[in-house]
């Protein structure tokens, strides 16, 4: 295969092809990215871009000419449909340059002869965090891309939407890194080079760019800032820390790189405050299956069930709130007010959310027109969601003048309302000027409607209707000269001319300019034929031309009253979460919780949703079930066997915490609820190969973290701590760590376990409640009521699963031999560990051993030779 030239000096390039000197010298200035080199109606590759691509875009891979003695591997994608070979590239993880023509083959031959290359550079570098196309965006999933840095000895975390302009930054540190990524979810993260091996374990399921440090410097970086936005200082942005500024400007510059300088409109850096929302690791993420179950399908996550929004923007809203659970309980409060207005004015809620699906993405398309990246139907996007906004607003004050008006509008109602603002010129304009179905791209024209330009109505009369016009003129020119044989031609020498016969010659006017004398003809044209003709000639390109035009100032126009249109577009966004909400409680019968400031967690008949979708969906009823970790008994200890239910009521209880405070209602019948600070989640188990890390390490960290972490505001649930180890290791494990809960931590916690034997912790642990799982054995079958009781559990019925799950029989038969002699040999000798209470909390105490007593009371000095000899027999014994 050829080798690239490894310099502009190489001496590969002055044997190469004009055209292959071109594309080497523009592939060495983007050497880490696959270059997309444009050739009239396909994108080429070469060299290694081209096996590569081949490779994974599974296209034929050919040959082009010769390099350095060898042939060249080639393929191509046409352009028209190179989106989808886009997204497949960047799925693989590749950062592809596209290389356009900027001038036609016939400008690159006036320019320099008909050997002149034409003029070609990149555009734009797609990666994965800074694709703007529609068609490789999903909907209701947002496109983040964040940086990591570290400044002054402080982190900062920042993410943007390239496609939206939402922008936020964020203190972190490395212990809190990974939580706080998980939390965004990114398709991108910057790193600088320095800081790569110190986090990389923390975000390593992430594509990184890692960025020179000179890209990371925070002077540079606020230079950078205060360039874009125009501003003198900071301050408006909040008390940013140099970390955050790092981030938040080679964030900046990164894009700046990418959009070559076509920067979109960005919202000015918010910073969001410590605290401000529930802190869930990444872990627990995991676990919860919040947007995405572990397989990594959004079908059967949380998000998936709770969804009603009928909007992308909502869509992707609807994920953010779910993702960062609020803990300020006026914010809570505010949404949940709003919900249940919306539920005590059914009829304008209903009304609301049918009009809503008319709304487009106008996020995005404001996005796309602030690139320079839109098309006709982007601006018919932003026309009808104005529409639809101006109806809904026009909605809710009529509303809210009639006298049955019930309540009053809440204080979260009043600020939407105030977000929709009032666009009717901007929609007036649009109205008038789009086609109702406008071509995708600006370039196909035709998209402009009949009375907005008159310019434009001219030019296209003229395309369709030449010959009329030429009728008319002919017509006319023939009644005012009085000569009915006047005509008007055409050809190709003369073009359109006046044709008289020479005998009316004298009726000819000083307006008629002579062009031709045959032998019995005489040809004339006039200053309002040249410039009619002229105009018929160009009609074509000057109708595009001026519709072009038009179709700037509407985007100018759209960039004008970008900000308040962004406002609209997510004031949008929270009606579609807040009447979906509604909608969802409705429907499943949720109800509202009620938040508090201390820790109590009170929530009755509660139902998972995610399970409980399922079973309804098979004709089947959950069973609900309680939990009432008040302070008198704010550790559950829950046994019972598999497949009873016991990670199911956990992680319900979980995921009430969360339904909660992001505002939403709840499935219980009643709820009271103390703001959660931090929730953590281990339940279930799985390896990190690529980290080298066994099921039992991966437990332990997350067991250590959540020990390390966890506050008395905290939700803790835990499932089978100690069960990847021996029995005596995980048993004092889980002892230990239910200890730490008890009398360290003091949260609120589920703990789920087989180790019957910590049901003993209940009667020196005050705090400490034993509940278990429900089970009726029934002629020899055990039913499992999923059903959750005050008690413990004196067996696990794992046998019995074991059949059901399809073991052979003899080994069944053979397990329940070996469990019944097990079973004897426990109650002849049971665990010295459990057989005595224990004084000290933190740590339990052993009776001393017989041996040691004896070797307690002994003097070595004083022992005869025989009397040693004695000992040691006793000892023996």
């Amino acid at each position: 295969m050829s080798a690239l030239p490894a310099s502009e000096d190489a001496p590969e390039l002055a044997t190469a092809t004009p055209a292959m000197k071109q594309y080497l010298q523009i592939k060495m200035r983007y050497a880490d990215c696959i270059l997309f080199y444009r050739m009239g109606d396909f994108y080429e590759l070469f060299f290694d871009d081209a096996v590569l691509a081949s490779q994974i875009l599974d296209i034929a891979l050919t040959k082009r000419g010769k390099h350095a003695g060898e042939d060249i591997p080639m393929c191509g994608v046409p352009v028209h449909s190179h989106e989808a070979y886009l997204e497949k590239l960047i799925a693989s993880g590749h950062k592809i340059a596209i290389c356009e023509q900027l001038e036609t083959p016939e400008e690159a031959k006036k320019r320099g002869g008909y050997k002149a290359v034409v003029e070609r550079d990149v555009v734009r570098v797609v990666t994965p965090g800074t694709i703007t196309e529609e068609g490789l965006l999903a909907g209701k999933q947002s496109h983040y891309l964040a940086c990591v840095t570290r400044a002054h000895g402080t982190m900062a975390l920042a993410w943007l939407e390239l496609s939206t302009g939402y922008f936020r930054v964020m203190a972190t540190d490395a212990a809190q890194l990974a939580a706080d990524v998980a939390r965004v979810g990114p398709k991108e993260v910057l790193i600088a080079q320095s800081l790569h091996e110190e986090v990389r374990a923390a975000i390593s399921e992430y594509p990184l760019s890692i960025q020179p440090d000179s890209q990371f410097d925070p002077k540079k970086t606020e230079r950078l800032l205060l360039s874009q936005y125009g501003v003198q200082t900071l301050e408006p942005f909040g008390a940013l820390t140099p970390a955050e500024v790092a981030a938040c400007g080679a964030l900046v510059e990164y894009l700046k790189l990418t959009q070559l300088n076509a920067l979109p409109r960005l919202d000015p850096p918010q910073k969001e405050q410590a605290g401000l929302a529930m802190q869930i690791d990444a872990a627990t993420r995991r676990n919860l299956e919040l947007v995405a179950t572990l397989s990594g399908s959004r079908k059967g996550s949380l998000l998936s069930v709770i969804d009603k929004t009928q909007t992308a923007a909502g869509g992707r809203l609807l994920a953010n709130w779910l993702t960062a659970p609020l803990t300020d309980l006026s914010a809570i409060t505010a949404r949940h007010d709003m919900i249940a207005w919306c539920l005590s004015q059914s009829r304008l809620h209903q009304h609301i959310r049918q009009h809503l699906p008319r709304a487009a993405d106008m996020e995005r398309a404001i996005s796309r027109v602030c690139l320079g990246r839109c098309g006709p139907r982007d601006l018919l996007a932003i026309r009808t969601t104005l529409e639809m906004a101006q109806a809904i607003s026009e909605q809710l004050h009529l509303h809210s003048q009639q006298k049955d008006f019930a309540g009053g509008m809440p204080t979260l109602l009043k600020e939407l309302i105030a977000g929709l603002g009032e666009h009717s010129a901007l929609t007036k304009e649009l109205h008038q000027a789009l086609i109702a179905d406008p071509p995708l791209l600006a370039r196909d024209g035709g998209f402009i409607a009949e009375g907005h330009n008159a310019g434009l109505d001219h030019h296209r009369r003229l395309q369709r209707n030449a010959k009329q016009v030429i009728a008319q003129m002919q017509q006319r020119y023939a009644k005012d000269t009085g000569i009915g044989t006047l005509k008007i031609k055409f050809n190709n020498v003369l073009g359109y001319f006046i044709e008289i016969t020479a005998a009316h010659e004298s009726k000819i006017t000083e307006q008629f300019i002579h062009r031709q004398s045959l032998a019995n003809n005489l040809r004339y044209t006039t200053t309002e034929l040249s410039e009619t003709a002229r105009e018929i000639a160009e009609a074509s390109g000057r109708a595009q031309q001026i519709e072009l035009e038009c179709f700037e100032a509407l985007c100018g126009r759209v960039k004008e009253a970008s900000l308040s249109l962004i406002a609209c577009a997510r004031a949008l966004a929270s009606f579609d979460v807040l009447a979906a909400l509604a909608t969802l409680a409705e429907e499943q019968q949720y109800c509202r919780p009620e938040m508090h400031e201390d820790c109590r967690f009170d929530v009755r008949d509660v139902r998972h949703p995610v399970v409980e979708a399922a079973l309804r969906r098979d004709g089947e009823r959950f069973m609900a079930n309680h939990c009432d970790l008040s302070e008198a008994q704010s550790l559950w200890l829950l046994t019972g066997p598999n497949m009873a239910g016991k990670s199911t009521f956990l992680r319900q209880n979980a995921l009430i915490a969360i339904l909660a405070q992001m505002g939403s209602y709840v499935p219980a019948s009643s709820a009271e609820i103390g703001v959660v600070d931090r929730l953590f989640s281990r339940v279930g188990a799985a390896d990190d190969l690529a980290r080298g890390q066994s099921t039992f390490m991966v437990e332990m960290v997350e067991t250590a973290m959540i020990m390390n972490q966890a506050t008395e505001r905290s939700l803790v649930i835990l499932d089978e701590i100690g069960r990847g180890t021996a029995t005596y290791d995980g048993l004092s494990i889980a002892w230990a760590v239910v200890e730490h809960l008890h009398n360290r931590t003091q949260c609120r916690a589920l703990f789920a376990t087989h180790y019957h034997e910590l049901t003993q912790l209940s009667d020196r642990l005050p705090r400490l409640a034993c509940y278990t799982m429900a089970v009726k054995e029934w002629k020899g079958q055990v039913v499992f009521l999923h059903e959750v009781k005050a008690g413990t559990a004196d067996r696990s019925y794992g046998i019995h699963v074991a059949s059901i799950a399809g073991l052979p029989q003899p080994v069944i038969a053979r397990a329940k031999e070996v469990l019944h002699e097990l079973e004897g040999r426990a109650k002849a000798e049971p665990l010295p560990l459990f057989a005595h209470a224990m004084s000290e909390p933190a740590a339990p105490r052993f009776e001393t051993h017989p041996a040691m007593a004896l070797l307690e009371e002994i003097e070595p000095d004083e022992l005869s030779p025989k009397e040693a000899l004695e000992l040691l027999y006793r000892l023996k014994q």
